[in-house]
């Protein structure tokens, strides 16, 4: 594969003549590429304040796709005649960013990635039904513009049907295994009556100062599309999945068995680890990783004093009463006191803190049968609304009040809702880099921000230490089951074996994270890579600053890189640890 300009720190810094020309040619791509992003993918126009797409979707065929395609192949010709030596540091992070999601923009066509719009626990039909959610209205002409989007929805509902149809031809699908109750979702757009939708529940609450003629047109044109547009959509999309793609998918289980099936792995290895690691070297590490971690889980069983097996530890958490919420209020009050005590906590970690908030919540009924224990979901900063830290309330038996502690300090604060918000504000950065998520970094981030929950005085229990533990190992059996998966035919009940016999995740968390990875390759690696490296990091600067080192200058100095491949974190951190040695601190 193509890799991306690595390793050129050293390069960089003793270069003292830099190309003008380059750094021109450079700046005039990434702007015709950004708006050649926008056009296409008008929800990111959206996300980013720019007027002129708030009536736009994206289209997804084949004709589209191709398109996209050439368009970037160009833009990596030109890109190839530019050199990343000849430009200034920061520029060159750029080009090393830019460069590598071209790859992956090139990698997903060429893999045939898009014929496999869905994974187990999300999907473009279930973040449609967020639009109403997510969309500021402040006058008629949004609500406007919304139904403008809801009419085009049916048009690219079949444009996905027919990406889909073409995997099963191709081999191209999710597994058969995951895909019981996937339909769930989609069923539940099928309303009788209108004011039953999510996508009419912005009209449920109209501008009082809207004029009475406006709100009836709205109101009866709102009623219209929603039932004879967006319901025969997902009904046509309904019909598809039960008749055609539950009984047309593959049978297999890893992305090994897909056509092209390594390549594939290996571009979705480097597209969420961003390490240049064989899928037999992450495996390794996991291994090594679970042993580390039993170890300490053992000690917290001694400490309690606990009689019996590691096995009969955790089937007493997973069986005891106190360790589970009796009402979902119950659950969302305790992740709401642990937010807030974090929230309190911050300056001690932290020297810069985002301006923009953040609320807990459940996960939506729609999602939440098949969803994660939380997510946090974020908001762009031009939006009328914060960032939300989700907490599962489905099946309360199964939704453990010890993990709370672990699951905000990831989900909210100093984990995604500090990181992704403080990457928002990085003005300076060019549009493609702040607009990014790589998973590798957020979600290792996110990792660590668990294990510094310690330091910050979180924990208040050995049961919620043993939480961190069991989530912490809970991420480093992902690089052994994902690999275990994708690479050396692990059954599905090998690896549901696995993570349950090794954590304390609930019986239900545990399939429902199984079949995640088996329907979303590789990027449950991401965690654990990433936690790991910027813990290498940090032990490397603590002992070549000494008593100079600064944790919140660390932590505000990755900060404030946004979200960047593990790579480029390394080299930025090495020269930010060489630039305290030369200054002192």
């Amino acid at each position: 594969m193509n890799r991306p300009v690595t390793g050129l720190l050293i390069v960089l810094l003793s270069c003292s003549v830099y190309g003008g020309e380059d750094s021109e040619m450079f700046q005039a791509l990434l702007d015709r590429e950004w708006n050649f992003r926008i056009h296409e993918y008008p929800s990111l126009a959206r996300d980013n304040g720019i007027e002129g797409y708030a009536d736009r979707i994206a289209h997804v065929s084949e004709k589209d796709e191709l398109r996209r395609y050439e368009f970037w192949k160009q833009v990596r010709l030109e890109l190839d005649a530019i050199s990343c030596q000849r430009l200034e540091r920061e520029e060159c992070i750029n080009y090393r960013m830019f460069e590598r999601q071209i790859h992956q923009f090139l990698a997903d066509y060429e893999t045939r990635a898009y014929l496999i719009p869905f994974t187990s626990d999300w999907s473009f039909y279930m973040s449609w039904n967020r639009w109403g959610e997510e969309t500021d209205f402040n006058d008629s002409g949004d609500y406007q513009d919304y139904l403008s989007r809801l009419q085009q929805l049916p048009i690219v509902m079949d444009e996905y049907i027919d990406l889909m149809r073409k995997g099963l031809k191709t081999g191209m699908t999710q597994p058969r295994v995951i895909l019981d109750g996937r339909e769930v979702p989609i069923r539940k757009q099928l309303v009788e009556n209108p004011e039953r939708s999510a996508f009419y529940k912005p009209f449920l609450a109209l501008p009082d100062d809207l004029p009475k003629e406006t709100r009836q047109a709205l109101l009866k044109k709102a009623q219209s599309v929603v039932m004879h547009d967006v319901v025969p959509a997902y009904q046509r999309l309904l019909d598809f999945f039960l008749d055609e793609y539950v009984s047309g998918a593959r049978t297999t289980l890893g992305a090994s068995e897909l056509p092209n099936g390594e390549r594939f792995y290996k571009e979705q290895i480097y597209r969420y680890a961003t390490l240049d690691m064989s899928a037999e070297e992450i495996h390794q590490l996991g291994l090594s990783e679970v042993a580390r971690i039993r170890t300490e889980m053992d000690a917290i069983i001694k400490e309690l004093e606990f009689t019996g097996s590691f096995a009969d530890f955790i089937q007493f958490l997973r069986t005891d009463g106190q360790f589970y919420a009796k009402t979902p209020h119950d659950l969302l009050a305790e992740a709401s006191y642990f937010a807030k005590k974090i929230d309190g906590r911050l300056p001690q970690m932290f020297g810069h803190l985002p301006r923009q908030p953040y609320g807990v919540g459940p996960v939506p009924d729609n999602l939440a049968p098949f969803f994660t224990g939380g997510r946090y979901v974020d908001a762009p900063l031009t939006a009328r609304r914060g960032g939300y830290y989700w907490v599962n309330t489905y099946q309360l038996e199964s939704r453990t009040l010890y993990t709370l502690p672990a699951l905000t300090l990831h989900e909210a604060v100093p984990g995604h809702h500090l990181q992704i918000a403080l990457a928002l504000e990085q003005g300076e950065q060019p549009d493609f880099r702040r607009n990014d998520y790589i998973s590798a970094f957020g979600e290792g981030w996110a990792l660590y921000a668990e294990k510094l929950g310690v330091e910050m005085g979180i924990y208040e229990t050995p049961y919620q230490h043993f939480g961190r533990l069991t989530y912490e190992m809970w991420r480093a059996c992902r690089l052994v089951i994902d690999t275990g998966i994708h690479t050396k035919g692990w059954a599905r009940k090998q690896a549901q074996d696995y993570l349950a016999s090794n954590t304390a995740l609930s019986l239900h968390e545990v399939t429902t994270e199984i079949d995640r990875y088996i329907s979303w390759p590789a990027q449950a690696l991401s965690y654990k890579l990433g936690e790991y490296t910027i813990w290498q990091l940090r032990r490397d600067a603590e002992q070549r600053l000494g008593t100079d080192f600064d944790l919140r200058a660390f932590h505000d100095f990755i900060l404030a890189l946004g979200s960047v491949p593990l790579e480029v974190l390394k080299d930025e951190v090495r020269r930010w640890v060489r630039v305290q040695e030369v200054s002192g601190g």
